[in-house]
């Protein structure tokens, strides 16, 4: 019996069929940016810092609202304790920083025979820190940190991750509806992309298909990533160099994801297109099995790595692993999620982070047989205030992955 809900469709059909609703949920409002000025200002007067210094990218964006992108000119901004935010860019910039600026500060500019460490210093002289110490983004290039500790010798510096993530790992009920509206669009295009499945279709006009699908949805920039995998080739979690085209009663991995106002979606569906033979079948309900145990444990006032250790427990009882041996789970069982793809807190061993409400990170106990498949089941969790949620309701079953009624 084939599986349900896998081919049967066409490219065009399904892209026709589309209807755009990436506008249906709205974005960051300013007076959010000012609320997470002002806890990161406690925590610094909390922890005696002078100064906090926002490197261009996702946590430039996260606290000010403006979106650049890190390049080998200097951009960023230096976030005081009485919550004064003072940019860094080149002088010609202005301009731009301004149309860009959503929470005000003063601009400050270098020209380009100038340092813009040098300027950092004074920066910080003109108010009122002579010494102590500085945190420094942990995104920030070496050269611009390096550039800046030299400028600066009365300085001690250190990484801000202890400020930057404990703000950013806990979501706002605006950031979870926004990550709740691209996984929906995503989850939709994961079901799309399973229908136009057939014999001899390569990786290539898969990934093309889901890219042109998140944009008829409305996400201007198509799909964030995307891999997707056939037979032997889903045994390796990250892709191939060459992908294979589709056969008869393969494994197919499909990994892929949006943005939607600066947010991500991530979701990973394995199935079998065709019928799925008893190895098969064996290892996906195992990997079902251990991705609701991860979940399970998902409790608040638990820690990230207790999530990892019940993942392995599941897999152990069934002869794989232990550990990160193979066949069994290569990598730890998930991520935090949000302006990056990747965030803190991580779901593996080693990282005590306790989850609380607004914690929000992915479910993925990648099972690998090597030189035969791989199945990741991907979903992510939210943490509210009565425990564990799903984003996307975990696969159904390996006859009816999508649970089609």
């Amino acid at each position: 019996m084939s599986t349900i809900g896998i081919g049967g469709s066409t490219i065009e059909a399904e892209l026709q069929a589309i209807t755009p609703s990436a506008h249906l949920v709205k974005p960051i409002a300013k007076e959010e940016f000012q609320t997470r000025i002002n806890k990161a200002c406690k925590l610094m007067k909390a922890n005696d810092v002078q100064a906090l210094y926002l490197n261009a990218g996702t946590n430039l964006y996260y606290f000010t609202g403006m979106r650049w992108n890190a390049s080998e000119r200097m951009v960023g901004a230096l976030l005081f304790p009485n919550g004064d935010i003072h940019f860094i860019a080149p002088l010609f910039e202005e301009g731009t920083i301004l149309d860009f600026m959503s929470v005000e500060g003063k601009i400050h500019g270098w020209e380009e025979h100038e340092s813009p460490y040098q300027l950092f210093n004074d920066i910080l002289k003109e108010n009122g820190v002579q010494s102590g110490t500085i945190f420094i983004d942990e995104t920030t290039s070496f050269f611009i940190s390096d550039g800046i500790a030299q400028a600066s010798p009365a300085f001690t510096f250190t990484n801000a991750n202890p400020i930057i993530s404990a703000c950013r790992m806990v979501k706002s009920e605006a950031e979870i509806a926004i990550i709740q509206h691209a996984m929906n669009i995503t989850l939709e295009v994961q079901k799309a992309t399973a229908r136009i499945l057939k014999v001899g279709i390569s990786a290539q006009e898969v990934v093309d298909f889901i890219h042109e699908a998140h944009k008829r949805y409305g996400i201007a920039s198509g799909s964030y990533f995307c891999i997707v995998l056939f037979g032997k080739d889903t045994s390796f979690p990250h892709g191939v160099k060459t992908p294979k085209n589709l056969e008869q009663n393969e494994m197919v991995l499909v990994d892929t994801g949006c943005m939607l106002h600066g947010y991500l979606s991530d979701i990973t569906r394995t199935y079998v297109f065709g019928e799925a033979n008893d190895a098969q079948r064996r290892i996906w309900n195992i990997e079902k099995e251990t991705q609701q145990a991860a979940f399970d444990a998902a409790q608040l006032g638990s820690s990230c790595e207790s999530l990892d250790y019940a993942a392995r427990k599941v897999l152990e009882s069934h002869n794989l692993g232990p550990d990160y041996k193979l066949p069994g789970l290569p990598h730890r069982v998930g991520h935090g999620i949000g302006l990056d793809i990747h965030e803190y807190p991580y779901i593996v061993r080693g990282d005590k982070t306790v989850l609380e409400p607004g914690i929000c990170f992915s479910n993925e106990p990648m099972i690998v047989v090597p030189d035969a498949f791989g199945v990741r089941h991907e979903d992510h969790i939210y943490m509210t205030e009565n425990g564990p949620e799903w984003f996307t309701k975990p696969m159904h079953s390996i006859e009816n992955p999508f649970g089609i009624l």
